[in-house]
């Protein structure tokens, strides 16, 4: 019984884990920079959306499709954003080279705002960023197979 309830906690943390990274940020085979937002958007909506990054005290704006907003000059015709079943993922043709060291990512979905602050340096790439946030279900489902098991 304590072996249950600690293997299915452990579960429970995983998996609690896994769904609280709202925004991820990474760079794509071809250096293009991408970022997921994963704020999920409202049915039965037109849904919003702005991503954005700053450094120091400038904030950047990447692509949105809020009315009266505009993307920076650098940015016009760069960048892509796609709907995901859970979010969007806006894409950002060859800038990799052009990032500041410091960065805070923002993205805003329907006035719903998430950040996160990455190093250029730090910066890994998609398919690694995958296995990353894949870990924890491969763990998960390890776990229960060796719970049904004993």
């Amino acid at each position: 019984m304590l072996k249950s309830l600690f293997v299915f906690g452990l579960l429970g943390v995983l998996l609690i884990r896994a769904k609280c990274d709202l925004i991820s940020v990474c760079v794509e085979n071809d250096y293009d920079l991408r970022v997921d937002c994963l704020i999920e958007p409202k049915s039965n909506k037109i849904n919003s959306y702005e991503f954005s990054w700053s450094s120091g005290t400038k904030e950047f704006l990447i692509n949105t499709n809020v009315s009266g907003s505009a993307a920076e000059g650098e940015f016009k015709d760069k960048s892509y954003v796609e709907e995901l079943p859970h979010g969007y993922r806006m894409t950002l043709n060859g800038f990799t080279d052009k990032l500041p060291h410091n960065t805070t990512y923002m993205c805003k979905i329907s006035g719903e705002a998430a950040q996160v602050n990455w190093e250029r340096e730090k910066l890994a790439l998609c398919s690694a960023v995958f296995l990353k946030s894949s870990y924890s279900w491969i763990v998960g489902l390890l776990l229960f197979v060796y719970q049904t098991q004993s």
